[in-house]
């Protein structure tokens, strides 16, 4: 039992890796911050909850799993209202969207 619990650990955390990856790719590729700052809350987001299941299936009890469980949440909305500022604060600054074929919007 002790293999499964390690095994699904390191298969959590490996996936939260990988969309945490992609949020990197993207911040990296994409054209402007409206779709930067979209790829950035979406992936790491969910690199960040599978991350957090992953440490949560190996804690020691079950209030040090609530723990760690609690944190996804209140990163969610943290990352909402960063990510809102940051978008409002484009928009006021007159930044427009990129279009798909490299005109602004």
């Amino acid at each position: 039992m002790n293999v499964a619990i390690e095994l699904l650990s390191a298969a959590l955390l490996l996936v939260g890796a990988t969309f945490y990856l992609a949020g990197t790719v993207g911040l990296l590729r994409f054209p402007d911050v409206y779709a930067r700052l979209h790829t950035l809350t979406k992936a790491d987001n969910l690199g960040l909850g599978f991350i957090i299941l992953g440490l949560a299936v190996q804690a020691d009890s079950l209030m040090m799993a609530c723990k760690l469980l609690l944190i996804w949440p209140l990163v969610l909305m943290a990352s909402a209202t960063v990510s809102y500022s940051i978008a409002r604060r484009a928009d006021e600054m007159g930044i427009a969207p990129i279009s798909g074929d490299g005109d602004s919007a």
